[in-house]
């Protein structure tokens, strides 16, 4: 008797979120043409999604005006899902994003993504400035912004409302794919309650990422705008190469961002220096005890070991996509770490 033909699972899809960095010593142009080069590798290793962030008033980020960037990298690519991960929702008009994102469907049917946040993606004077004043309430308001923003993209508005005349321009079929962004209770909680698709930042709070995304499939409820099913993803900070000083490299960078952002400082950071810091005996100390601790806000290392480890924290979080955040220096470097990690993901 011949056994029945079994399907392997397939892995779970990967995808990337760029911050867009600015290198040392390169130009703007340089870094939006370095993120479309990003693009452009991902997508022939396989990734399902390349994102971009928005951030303001830094000088090592060319990412404060996303929606741009998105009509760039999709213009210049030909199957990958580009998309904001995401659209600080509280900076600006939900009307004016329903008419962006509506023509960047035009332009690319059936490949745009909308990711919304609400935070700044700045600081507080930033912020001041991008909302027109301090008199924004983001915990009362944030709600009836998203319900707005959906209304305008295709779940429409009840009868006898204000707004229920106006049409976002372009008219059209296609839908982004809309997902809430988070990296506390807020964001998954609530996808959960108005049936939307989840991205938790594993890499801004790792210890909460995993209970929250499962408590996000158990509270999950259809909703008029979303998938039918609970649907979540997580953003893992990781890096993979055999060259064990790239990864110290990588963390070592990472950890003088972190300190650079925590003192006001927003420039880009000089490869010595981050030579020097991934050398020195305090980074080594404060990377074992790190580990000693168990912590895992970084997945870093071989690819064998990266790939092992990337599985196990899908597992846990029970995710359908994992999104990997590599900020680094040499973009060169962030491509192999990409290509290796698709190669031994897909065995």
């Amino acid at each position: 008797m011949t056994a029945p033909h079994v399907t392997a699972p397939q892995p779970l899809p990967l995808s990337v979120l760029d911050f867009v960095g600015i290198e040392h010593g390169e130009s703007a142009h340089d870094a939006l043409e370095g993120a479309v080069g990003v693009a452009q590798a991902v997508e022939d290793a396989g990734y399902h999604r390349f994102w971009v962030s928005e951030h303001h008033n830094m000088r090592s980020l060319a990412c404060s005006a996303p929606e741009i960037l998105i009509a760039a990298v999709a213009g210049r690519t030909s199957r990958i899902r580009v998309g904001a991960a995401g659209i600080m929702l509280p900076n600006h008009a939900p009307f004016k994003v329903a008419e962006v994102f509506r023509t960047l469907l035009a332009l690319h049917p059936g490949r745009i993504d909308l990711g919304l946040g609400r935070a700044p993606g700045t600081d507080p004077l930033t912020a001041h400035v991008l909302r027109r004043g301090t008199a924004v309430d983001v915990a009362s308001d944030f709600p009836g912004q998203v319900a707005e923003l959906l209304a305008f993209l295709g779940s429409g508005f009840p009868e006898g409302h204000p707004y229920a005349p106006l049409v976002a321009a372009p008219v059209i079929d296609d839908q982004p794919e809309v997902l809430m962004l988070g990296s506390s209770a807020y964001g998954p909680r609530f996808a959960a309650a108005n049936g939307l698709r989840a991205v938790f930042a594993h890499h801004m709070s790792p210890e909460a990422a995993v209970g929250l995304l499962r408590e996000y499939r158990r509270e999950f409820e259809p909703g008029p705008y979303g998938p039918a099913e609970p649907w979540s993803a997580m953003s893992v900070l990781t890096f993979a190469s055999e060259d064990a000083e790239a990864v110290l490299e990588f963390e070592a960078g990472w950890a003088l961002t972190m300190q650079n952002l925590a003192r006001g400082i927003r420039e880009p950071l000089r490869p010595e220096e981050v030579r020097a810091y991934a050398g020195s005996d305090t980074f080594r100390r404060s990377r074992e005890a790190l580990r000693a601790q168990g912590d895992d806000r970084m997945v870093t290392g071989t690819p064998d070991d990266v790939v092992r480890r990337l599985r196990e924290l899908s597992a846990q979080a029970e995710v359908d996509e994992l999104v990997l955040v590599t900020p680094s220096l040499d973009r060169a470097r962030r491509v192999e770490s990409f290509r290796a990690v698709a190669e031994h993901w897909a065995r």
